[in-house]
C-alpha cells in the first residue's frame, strides 16, 4: 500500500506540474542514458583492476559512440522541454524539466572529455634542447633514439607522465611512448600503410597503457603496438629501434644529441627520482605466483626469430656479460660502463665475449672476445685488436616488469640462475 501510495504522489505531483508524464519519462531517460555513457567506460577501464576482453570491447564500444548518442539525447530533451513549455506548466515544472535539459547538455560536454588527459596532460608540441641545457641529472634514464645521424634523448621521468610524445625525427614521424605502472618504453612508427598517425593516450587495460590514433580512433596496446580495438584491429606498428640509458652515457655518446625538455606547465607533477620504488607497491591484476618471479621482478625482454625470453636485470647487473642462444641465433647481453645501461648483439655463431673493463683511447671497452681478443665497446663496435671497425647487430630490447612481459608474451622462456 505504502509503494501505491508513493506512486500516486509522484503522479499528483506531476500533473500539477502541469507537464505531462510523458515528457518528464523521455527527459528522464535522456540523462540517464548519457550518465550510461560516461560511467560504464570509466569503470571498467580504471587501474589496478583486471580488463576483460569482453569488458573491455564494451566500454570502448560505448565511449566511442558516447559522444554521438550523449548528444541525441540532449537535443531530445531540450525538444522536450520547449514542446512542454506551455501556459499550463508550473514554474517548479518548468525548473525541473529545465535543470534535466542543462544536466544533458553538461554530460554530452562531458563524453567529449578524455579523462585520461586530464590526469596526464599531452605534450602536444615538444620542444627540444641540447644536451648541456637540458637540466637532468647524470643518472637519469632516457629513451635514445637516432634516426638518420639525429639523436633524440626522452628523459623517462617526463614520458612517465606524458605517456607519449609524436616526434620527426630523421624525417621519420614516431610515437615514443611510455608507461611507468609496467616500466615500458617502447618507440613506434606513426607511419602505417602510407598514413601518418597521431597518437593520445586512451586509457589502461590490465596494468598496460592503451593508445588511441586520432585519424580512426583505432586502440593499440604500448607494449605490442597492436590495434585491439577499431577499423584498424589486428594491425601491426613498426618498433623502432630505442635504448634506455642513463643521461649521462647518452650524452657522452651522442654530444650533439637534444633533448625533450620538460613542459613547465606540468614539471611538477612528473615522477620522482625514485619513482620505481612507489610503482613496485602498487596493486597488480596478473597472476605470476607459479613463475618464480615477482609481478615487479624488472626484466629485459627480447624476441628473435619469433621467440620471446626474458632476462632478469638483477642477472644481467651481476654477470656483466650473458650470452644466449635466441631462436636460430646467438646474443651476448651487455651492462654499460655506467653500470645501469644495458644492451642486446646479435652475437653470431663462433664469437665467444667475456667481459672487459679497459680504456681504449676515449673509448670505453665492455667486451672482449676470445677468439682474437680484440676489445669491443657498448656500441658493439671493435675498438681494437683484429676486429677493429667491426660492428655487432644491435637487437631490439625493452626492460619491461615480469607481470606484464609475461601478459604480452605467452610462451615467453625465461633465464633462471
Amino acid at each position: 500500500m505504502q509503494g501505491a501510495g508513493a506512486v500516486a504522489n509522484v503522479s499528483g505531483l506531476v500533473r500539477r506540474a502541469g507537464v505531462g508524464g510523458a515528457s518528464w519519462w523521455i527527459a528522464g531517460v535522456g540523462v540517464l542514458v548519457p550518465l550510461v555513457c560516461l560511467a560504464l567506460p570509466m569503470f571498467v577501464i580504471r587501474p589496478f583492476v583486471p580488463q576483460d576482453p569482453w569488458q573491455l570491447a564494451a566500454a570502448l564500444t560505448v565511449r566511442g559512440m558516447g559522444p554521438w548518442i550523449s548528444a541525441i539525447c540532449a537535443v531530445i530533451v531540450v525538444l522536450v522541454v520547449a514542446r512542454a513549455w506551455g501556459p499550463a506548466a508550473k514554474w517548479w515544472g518548468r525548473a525541473g524539466l529545465v535543470t534535466l535539459a542543462v544536466v544533458a547538455i553538461a554530460e554530452a560536454c562531458l563524453t567529449q572529455v578524455n579523462i585520461f588527459e586530464i590526469m596526464f596532460h599531452p605534450y602536444p608540441a615538444p620542444v627540444f634542447v641540447e644536451a648541456g641545457a637540458a637540466g637532468v641529472d647524470g643518472d637519469d634514464k632516457v629513451l635514445a633514439v637516432t634516426l638518420s645521424g639525429e639523436a633524440h634523448g626522452y628523459p623517462i621521468r617526463t614520458m612517465g607522465y606524458h605517456h607519449i610524445v609524436n616526434d620527426t625525427l630523421g624525417n621519420e614521424p614516431i610515437a615514443v611512448t611510455y608507461c611507468t605502472l609496467c616500466h615500458t618504453g617502447l618507440v613506434w612508427s606513426r607511419v602505417l600503410e602510407g598514413r601518418t598517425l597521431h597518437f593520445r593516450l586512451a586509457g589502461i587495460n590490465n596494468g598496460n597503457a592503451l593508445i588511441r590514433d586520432e585519424e580512426t580512433s583505432s586502440i593499440w596496446q604500448q607494449s605490442t603496438g597492436q590495434a585491439i580495438f577499431g577499423p584498424l584491429k589486428g594491425k601491426q606498428l613498426k618498433l623502432v629501434h630505442s635504448d634506455e640509458l642513463t643521461y649521462a652515457l647518452w650524452r657522452s655518446e651522442e654530444p650533439k644529441g637534444r633533448v625533450l625538455k620538460p613542459d613547465a606547465e606540468y614539471a611538477s607533477e612528473y615522477e620522482s627520482k625514485d619513482w620505481e620504488k612507489h610503482i613496485e607497491k602498487t596493486h597488480v591484476v596478473i597472476d605470476t605466483s607459479r613463475t618464480g618471479f615477482g609481478p615487479h621482478e624488472l626484466m629485459l625482454g627480447v624476441t628473435v626469430d619469433g621467440m620471446n625470453k626474458a632476462y632478469p636485470v638483477k642477472a644481467i647487473a651481476a654477470a656483466k656479460v650473458i650470452e644466449d642462444r635466441v631462436g636460430t641465433g646467438s646474443i651476448v647481453i651487455v651492462q654499460g660502463p655506467d653500470g645501469a645501461s644495458m644492451r642486446v648483439f646479435r652475437a653470431g655463431t663462433a664469437m665467444t665475449f667475456l667481459t672487459a673493463n679497459d680504456a681504449v683511447g676515449n673509448e670505453k671497452a665492455v667486451l672482449r672476445d676470445a677468439e682474437t681478443g680484440s676489445l669491443w665497446n657498448f656500441k658493439g663496435c671493435a675498438v681494437s685488436g683484429a676486429m677493429n671497425g667491426k660492428c655487432l647487430e644491435a637487437i631490439d630490447s625493452n626492460k619491461d616488469y615480469w607481470f606484464d612481459w609475461k601478459n604480452h608474451h605467452p610462451g615467453t622462456l625465461v633465464l633462471k640462475s
